[in-house]
């Protein structure tokens, strides 16, 4: 495990104790430029971007486009660069020939290949993820060993609720999806996605509950000590 030298004795432990804009800035250090934050344009970005653009300008931003991102998802993207003054990073998973992809097929081996794709030559990324939205998230550590990928999995919104997330938008005056407002807690892609709390509003009716980017390597559920 590569770049986490200035650890104290208790390693990862002592991760768990650092505030959000904390770890941020440690993997900022360590990392830049081998680091990108993942991007959805849900609230929980709204605040990653603030916290990693005010520190580090030029630091790697990435989505990934399955093609049906929802219209307000795609202004808030716009909003977002014009907001901050950089290009975010593409990452193609449409369905080829253009064709929509249905509920069934969005969060394809297309949709995580093109996550592979964006982590490439990367020491670390940093996520979204947090403990309150779902009970598949509720042991999701603040840095975590990708032991298949090679790289670091830092979440420092870990242990913020929503309320924690809505009063640092506000604060700042960020600029965040308007489908919040229309009761989308969660944000996917438009034929997976109903208004509701927490992530029930996502791929309803099914017994999915994450889309694969989360899963493979563990870190949504498991710490690494």
């Amino acid at each position: 495990m590569r770049g986490l030298t200035s650890l104290g004795p208790d390693g990862l432990a002592d991760v768990e104790q650092l505030g959000a804009e904390e770890l941020v800035g440690y993997m900022l250090d360590r990392f830049h430029p081998r680091l990108t934050l993942a991007c959805s344009f849900q609230k929980e970005e709204s605040v990653l971007l603030d916290m990693v653009l005010r520190r580090e300008s030029t630091a790697r931003v990435f989505t990934i486009d399955t093609g049906v991102l929802f219209p307000e998802t795609r202004a808030t993207w716009r909003q977002v660069e014009a907001h901050y003054g950089i290009v975010v990073e593409v990452f193609d998973a449409r369905r080829p020939g253009g064709a929509e992809w249905t509920a069934a097929e969005c969060c394809s081996e297309r949709k995580v290949a093109a996550l592979e794709q964006a982590l490439e030559g990367v020491d670390g990324w940093i996520t979204g993820l947090r403990r309150e939205q779902a009970d598949t998230r509720s042991a999701t550590p603040k840095l975590a060993w990708d032991e298949r990928r090679g790289i670091w999995k830092a979440n420092p919104l870990a242990d913020w609720t929503d309320a924690d997330v809505w009063e640092y938008v506000a604060r700042h005056d960020l600029p965040y999806n308007p489908l919040h407002d229309q009761g989308y807690a969660s944000i996917g892609c438009a034929p997976c996605t109903r208004p509701g709390s927490g992530r029930e509003g996502r791929w309803a009716g099914s017994e999915k509950t994450e889309c694969g980017l989360h899963i493979d390597d563990g870190t949504a559920t498991r710490g690494v000590a």
